[in-house]
């Protein structure tokens, strides 16, 4: 029996036709971006979580030679909301990215442990949030739910 997935999402042809709350997410993911830490890969990615309480984390990229041990600029920023805002339920999460490791017309996508952090995040929180995600060209691609990027996650 074959069986199809489908994947809901609404696109943007620039990212600035997001709400002015959103483009303040999309600006401060930018942000954050130059601080990532790439000497290897030279792709650079911000992320920002606005919490329920209104405040926005951020985090970047930060690689090592001793791969894997770096960490996706997702999870940096889902971590450090966890472990500072605990009581706290992540609304939104914007992510950018910047280099050449994948052409400015492919269209950006968490890694898959980024995407079983963020389901767990959803999951743990017992409610769906926002994914925003700006592809280098600023075509933006916006989720309703984390769990739309794993569909068939482990432990579900």
């Amino acid at each position: 029996m074959k069986k199809e997935l489908k994947l809901n999402y609404n696109q943007l042809n620039h990212w600035e036709e997001l709400s002015d709350a959103d483009q303040v997410l999309v600006q401060k993911a930018k942000g954050v971006m130059s601080n990532a830490y790439t000497p290897y890969s030279k792709f650079k990615v911000g992320a920002a979580v606005l919490l329920s309480n209104n405040t926005v984390v951020t985090g970047s990229n930060q690689e090592n030679i001793a791969y894997p041990s770096g960490l996706c600029a997702e999870r940096v920023a889902l971590f450090y909301a966890g472990a500072n805002y605990p009581n706290e339920k992540v609304k939104t999460l914007c992510i950018v990215a910047k280099g050449n490791l994948v052409s400015v017309e492919t269209t950006l996508s968490p890694c898959g442990a980024c995407r079983q952090v963020m389901l767990e995040t959803e999951i743990r929180q017992d409610e769906p949030y926002r994914v925003i995600l700006v592809c280098q060209n600023d075509v933006t691609i916006i989720f309703s739910s984390a769990s739309d990027f794993l569909p068939l996650a482990f432990g579900l």
